[in-house]
C-alpha cells in the first residue's frame, strides 16, 4: 500500500499499529527521533519514506519484532544493536543488572562473567556502570558473539572480553575466580503457549527455552557457580514468573548464602540472588 501526501500524523493512524510501535517505525524509516514526529506531526512526508514506513508497519503486523525492524533496542541506557540471533533485551532483565551493580564495589578491580550473553546487553550494562570492573562475556552462539562484540566495539568499552562455551565450558582457560555472575538464561517450560505469541515466535528459541520444565539451564549455573565464584561472590540470575521459589531452592542446595529475590517493576518475582560463603 502506497499513498501520497501522507503527514506524520496520518502516516500513523494508517499503520494498523498501537501508537507506541507505528512511531517508532516511524522515526527509524524517516532518519530522525520522537521529538521531530511531535514538532512536525502536520508536514507531509518524503513519499518514499511513507513507503518505507508502511512496509515496515506491515511486516510488524505480521508479527516481526519491533527491535529487530529497526535493528536497534535500548537498555539500561545503551542503544544495542540487535538481530534475530539474540534474545531481544527487555526492562525486567535491568532488575538483574540493579541487582549485580549493588553488590560489585565501584572503587576497586572486580571480575565479573555474563552466561549467555546474547547481544551484550548484561556485560555491557555492568561495564559501563562499573569502569574498573574485567567483564567477561560467553555465549555458545557465534552469531550472537559477532552481535555483542559490534556493540561494545561501538560503545567503546575496552573492559569486556568475549569467549564462545557452553556455561561453564566457556570458563575453561580462566584460573582466578569472578566476584559476580550473572546470567539470563533460557527458562521457559517446552510447550509453554507464550513460546507461539507475540516477539517470541521470531526469537532465537535456544535463548528462551532449553526444554522440559525450563529450570536446566538454572540448574547447570547454580551448581556450578560455587566453584567459580571468590569467596563471598555472588550469583544473580533471571528467571520465570513461577520459578523463584524453584530457584531459591536450586541455590540453597549449592550451598549459597544471603538468598534474596529480587522483583521486577511489574512487581513479579524475577532475580534470585546469593553469596558463596567465605
Amino acid at each position: 500500500m502506497t499513498q501520497d501526501g501522507l503527514t506524520v500524523r496520518r502516516a500513523v493512524a494508517l499503520s494498523g499499529l498501537v501508537p507506541a510501535d507505528a512511531l517508532v517505525l516511524l522515526a527509524h524509516a524517516l532518519g530522525v527521533d520522537r521529538a521531530w514526529l511531535v514538532a512536525h506531526a502536520t508536514d507531509p512526508l518524503p513519499r518514499e519514506r511513507s513507503d518505507a514506513f508502511l512496509a515496515l508497519a506491515q511486516r510488524r503486523r505480521d508479527g516481526e519484532p519491533v527491535a529487530y525492524l529497526t535493528g536497534w533496542r535500548e537498555f539500561f541506557g545503551l542503544d544495542l544493536a540487535v538481530t534475530p540471533s539474540v534474545l531481544i533485551p527487555r526492562p525486567e532483565t535491568e532488575t538483574l543488572v540493579e541487582v549485580v551493580l549493588e553488590r560489585l564495589p565501584a572503587d576497586r578491580k572486580v571480575r565479573v562473567v555474563d552466561l549467555g550473553t546474547g547481544s551484550g546487553a548484561i556485560a555491557l550494562a555492568i561495564a559501563s556502570q562499573r569502569p574498573l570492573a574485567q567483564v567477561l562475556a560467553t555465549d555458545l552462539s557465534d552469531a550472537a558473539l559477532d552481535v555483542a562484540r559490534g556493540n561494545a566495539a561501538r560503545l567503546g568499552l575496552a573492559n569486556v572480553r568475549f569467549t564462545q562455551g557452553d556455561w561453564y565450558a566457556a570458563l575453561a582457560g580462566e584460573s582466578a575466580p569472578f566476584d559476580a555472575i550473572a546470567a539470563n538464561p533460557p527458562y521457559i517450560a517446552a510447550g509453554d503457549g507464550h513460546l507461539g505469541e507475540g516477539d517470541l515466535r521470531s526469537e532465537p528459541v535456544q535463548a528462551l527455552t532449553p526444554g522440559g520444565d525450563g529450570l536446566d539451564a538454572l540448574r547447570t549455573i547454580v551448581a556450578g557457580a560455587p566453584a567459580r565464584l571468590a569467596p563471598d561472590g555472588w550469583l544473580a540470575v533471571e528467571h520465570g514468573h513461577d520459578q523463584g521459589d524453584d530457584v531459591r531452592a536450586l541455590f540453597e542446595a549449592a550451598g549459597l548464602r544471603e538468598i534474596t529475590v529480587r522483583r521486577d517493576l511489574a512487581g513479579i518475582p524475577r532475580v534470585v540472588a546469593g553469596r558463596r560463603g567465605g
